[in-house]
This record gives structure tokens, C-alpha cells and sequence, in this order.
């Protein structure tokens, strides 16, 4: 199996296992979002150790090992993105495993077990006609103060999502143009987005245009940009001109 067949298999088994928890009764919300990341995070670990014990393993649900950092070779995982949407029963979640080779963002795949998709990086697929006016996702709960500034320079219409991989996805399902964060992310959010958006001739930077540098000490990576290639240097111009 390539690694991008396993993260794209590992990804949606995770989902599938959500969806079941979900099907459960007797959760709260809170209890809910806190079983699955722990149950789905469970699984990717172990099946990752398994399956490339030689390489790194960053998850936002374990506990950081520094032995990282010396490997090429890295897979880092969001096991449940978008856990208050999971435990609130809508769609906007999903499940990200990638792997970063060199601190780049290789391979990806992002389930969206909602609407049952898996989208995966070594699958691309021709980008869906745009509309005129473009569309801005953002977060549905922390939308960047700097994104009403930008809609406006750009004449962009702001929608809102939950999950970072769902923001990320709805541009390749022609739902939205460009999508924009500022204010806080870490490598686990954006990692196989990017891996996936990127094999799908998507542009993906920081949003100065920096480049994402994946398997950091400080896994904080506070800023993204992903976007049809059209509206990378618009929108660039826009956040750096304040």
C-alpha cells in the first residue's frame, strides 16, 4: 500500500468509525467530541505505528514526542477536525492524515464523512468552474478580524465552516474560491488540507504568501491561505496592505 493509499484508507475508516460513535445514543455534545477524538486518534496512531514504524507521528490528540524532529519522514494527524461540529451533529468535520517529507506537506487525504467523501492527494480532479464574485470561507466560530477588510477589497462573499478541512475541501467541491484564516492553527489543521489542495493545483501559503513549513519544534502555525491560483495574489496584496 503507497502512503498515499494509507492515508486516504486510514482517513475514511476513522470517519466511518465517527459516523458509528455518533449513531450511539446517550452522549452529550461534549462527551461526544471527547470520545471521538479519543477513539479515532486510537486507531490512527496504532495503524500508522504499525504500518511505517520508521517515520514520525505528530496527532493533536498525543503527547508530542521530540524524537520527531529528527525524521524526514512525518505523519500528522487531526484525528476529529472540528469536534464542536461532530458533537453538534452537523457535517462540517472531518478526519486529516498526511504525511510531511522535508517539512513539506506531500501527502494527504482529508475524509468528510458527512456528505461521504474522501479526498486524497495522489486523486485529483479538475477544479470546478468559478463564479464571477468570488466566495471567502472562514471560520464559522473565530472569523478573522481581517477578512470583512479583504471580502471588500476583493468583492468576495464571506461564508463560514467548521473544520479547517472542510473550509479547505469546500473550494475543490466548488463551493468557495478562497479560504483564509488568521488568529491560530497548528501544523495538525492545515497538513494534509494543504497536501490535498496542493495536488489539486490549489495555491497554499501563509497569508503573507510565506511558505508552510511542516515538523517544527513550535507547532503553531498561526496563518493560511488556500485558494484558486487566480486569487493567491489578490487576496496576498489585500492582508499585507492592511
Amino acid at each position: 500500500m503507497t502512503d498515499a493509499e494509507l492515508a486516504a484508507h486510514l482517513a475514511e475508516t476513522a470517519g466511518q468509525m465517527l459516523l458509528q460513535l455518533r449513531a450511539t445514543r446517550g452522549f452529550s455534545p461534549s462527551e461526544l467530541g471527547a470520545a471521538g477524538d479519543r477513539i479515532a486518534n486510537r486507531y490512527l496512531v496504532d495503524t500508522i505505528r504499525a504500518q511505517r514504524p520508521q517515520d514520525g507521528l505528530l496527532s493533536e490528540e498525543e503527547r508530542d514526542n521530540p524524537e520527531r524532529l529528527s525524521r524526514e519522514r512525518v505523519w500528522i494527524i487531526d484525528p476529529l477536525d472540528g469536534t464542536r461540529e461532530y458533537g453538534a451533529g452537523r457535517s462540517d468535520w472531518a478526519v486529516h492524515v498526511a504525511l510531511a517529507i522535508g517539512g513539506a506537506a506531500s501527502v494527504g487525504a482529508v475524509a468528510l464523512p458527512g456528505p461521504n467523501l474522501v479526498f486524497r492527494s495522489d486523486a485529483p480532479a479538475p477544479l470546478p468552474p468559478a463564479p464571477e464574485r468570488p466566495r471567502m470561507v472562514v471560520s464559522r466560530t473565530r472569523p478573522p478580524v481581517e477578512a470583512e477588510a479583504i471580502a471588500a477589497a476583493l468583492g468576495a462573499e464571506l461564508i463560514t465552516l467548521g473544520s479547517a478541512g472542510a473550509k479547505a475541501m469546500a473550494i475543490l467541491r466548488g463551493e468557495a474560491e478562497i479560504y483564509f484564516h488568521t488568529g491560530g492553527q497548528h501544523e495538525w489543521d492545515s497538513c494534509a488540507p494543504v497536501a490535498v489542495a496542493a495536488a489539486h493545483g490549489l495555491h497554499a501559503s501563509r497569508a503573507d504568501g510565506g511558505p508552510l513549513i511542516y515538523n517544527q519544534a513550535d507547532t503553531l502555525l498561526p496563518d493560511l491561505l488556500v485558494c484558486r491560483p487566480e486569487w493567491a495574489e489578490p487576496v496576498i496584496a489585500a492582508y499585507c496592505k492592511g
